[in-house]
């Protein structure tokens, strides 16, 4: 009678068992994540900034350092969730023209402090939905779109002002852009700060940041799943236009003047910053979290080349050339990977 005998495999002499990524804790991963690295990098530039001028460490110089950010990080914030759900607007910068344009006319019509903000609103609002509505209810290319309503907004700004600028605005009004609610904490980082917990909870927390995942990944078969994209897809522009009416209020308070010009060039700051925080530009992944660290990096780098007297143009060449390494390089390294 025969006995029967079980082969066991050999253990792996090379070591332990490496652990698959869906099986690692929580832990793990946020240390291996994109947000991690970048917290990295906004520490060490700020190191390096402490080191390079002496006046960085100033409590007052860090918080007007904070404006190098704050207006761009609370369109970002809209971006990001556009962006994850496949669609852009590059006509941000121009509703904070046009935006900032009709609240001086209504500053020249006698009008007060709420009755301008509120005018900032309504047309940051009524922009998005213009946006929102060519590309949800023709399904034109958000990208086409928000080229031409680019050139759209802006150019009515440059028919009512021309050369001109708006001046004058009520006391009260600078209170938006150059306030302090505590201490040297402005009022602009103070509501960057609400908003960024506000989208996070919304992109991470709500059946909405769900749905909005699922139309980035695949819209077609989110909309099989019940998801009403096209409602989504309008929601996130009209976010978008509320969020540049917002900066736009900000940022004519805190320069006391409106002209055609403002703003310009914001709209490449935000797609960069949104990019830099790990958002896919293709859609479907990315974080709040990563958005608001790539708005310190972002500022820190900008208000450090201040402080070394490094001109502007040479601070738009760094952001463009941030813009094409970040979204060049995952490829590339998956490139490098494959070979």
């Amino acid at each position: 009678m025969s006995t029967l005998s079980t082969n066991h495999a050999p253990r792996d002499s090379a070591g332990p068992r490496k652990i698959p990524d869906q099986l690692s804790s929580p832990a793990t991963k946020a240390l291996k994540s994109w947000e991690s690295l970048l917290l990295l990098v906004a520490v060490a530039i700020f190191l390096m900034n402490a080191l390079a001028s002496p006046y960085f460490l100033d409590a007052w110089n860090l918080s007007d350092a904070t404006y190098n950010f704050t207006e761009k990080a609370m369109i970002a914030f809209a971006m990001a969730l556009l962006i994850i759900a496949g669609e852009i607007d590059l006509s941000v910068a121009s509703i904070i023209a046009l935006a900032s344009t009709a609240m001086g006319l209504m500053m020249q019509a006698g009008f007060g402090t709420p009755a301008l903000v509120a005018t900032g609103l309504v047309v940051g609002l009524l922009c998005g939905a213009f946006n929102g509505l060519l590309v949800t209810r023709l399904g034109l290319p958000s990208i086409v779109v928000t080229i031409g309503t680019m050139s759209l907004f802006r150019g009515i700004s440059y028919i009512v002002l021309g050369d001109g600028a708006f001046r004058g605005y009520p006391a009260d009004f600078a209170f938006f852009g150059q306030g302090y609610v505590f201490w040297v904490f402005t009022f602009e980082f103070v509501l960057f700060a609400v908003l960024a917990v506000i989208y996070a909870v919304v992109l991470h927390r709500t059946n909405f940041g769900r749905a909005v995942y699922a139309v980035g990944n695949n819209a077609t078969a989110a909309l099989f799943s019940g998801i009403r994209v096209g409602r989504v897809k309008m929601i996130l522009f009209l976010l978008t236009g509320l969020m540049s009416g917002i900066a736009a209020v900000c940022l004519t308070s805190r320069l006391g003047s409106t002209r055609p010009s403002i703003g310009t060039g914001m709209e490449l700051e935000v797609v960069t910053m949104v990019v830099l925080g790990g958002v896919n530009i293709l859609g479907g992944s990315g974080s709040i979290a990563g958005v608001v660290i790539a708005a310190f990096v972002m500022g820190l780098v900008t208000f450090g080349l201040g402080l070394l007297n490094v001109p502007g143009i040479v601070m738009s060449i760094f952001i463009g050339l941030l813009l094409i390494g970040v979204i060049a390089l995952p490829r590339l390294w998956k490139k490098l990977r494959r070979a």
